[in-house]
């Protein structure tokens, strides 16, 4: 077996319209179904939100399920499982500061920027809380140098 690519995320969220707005109109993820001028009904038996990307890489990218308002939170501090995912936005940090400007407009959770060397980051938390790294790639860094990518992290001012 040889893995092509990632195809989608799924993500449990407690209120599917609350997401929705924030990955759709925060975001900028284009919703494919239900249609966002639809019924709301859809193949699921639960709510639910399919998205792709502008590019239109793939039929979707992210799908989110609600289930419901008493889900268990995410667990704090060091524990197993999605820590977080990414989403390269750009290639410039002017595209990062105006994506910052977007989220605090929204009134989104910003958890920090870092400067990875490699990469120039944003970190956020979406309302349920789970982080999302905002990111450009620094041209001209060599993705196979291992000092380079092991370089410390430093806080990134935008």
């Amino acid at each position: 077996m040889e893995v092509k690519e990632l195809g989608h995320l799924v993500l449990y969220v407690r209120d599917i319209r609350r997401s929705v707005a924030f990955y759709r109109d925060v975001l900028g993820w284009r919703q494919v179904l239900p249609k966002p001028d639809g019924d709301g009904s859809g193949p699921l038996p639960m709510p639910f939100a399919m998205f792709n990307a502008p590019s239109g890489r793939t039929h979707h990218e992210l799908l989110l399920i609600e289930v419901g308002p008493d889900a268990a939170a995410l667990p704090a501090g060091r524990r197993v499982g999605l820590y977080h995912f990414g989403l390269k936005i750009g290639t410039s940090d002017d595209e990062l500061r105006a994506a910052l400007r977007t989220l605090q407009e929204a009134g989104a959770t910003v958890l920090g920027a870092t400067d990875h060397v490699v990469t120039h980051s944003l970190y956020i938390a979406d309302p349920d809380g789970n982080e999302i790294e905002l990111y450009v790639d620094v041209p001209g860094m060599d993705w196979e140098d291992a000092e380079l990518l092991a370089s410390p992290p430093r806080a990134l001012q935008l």
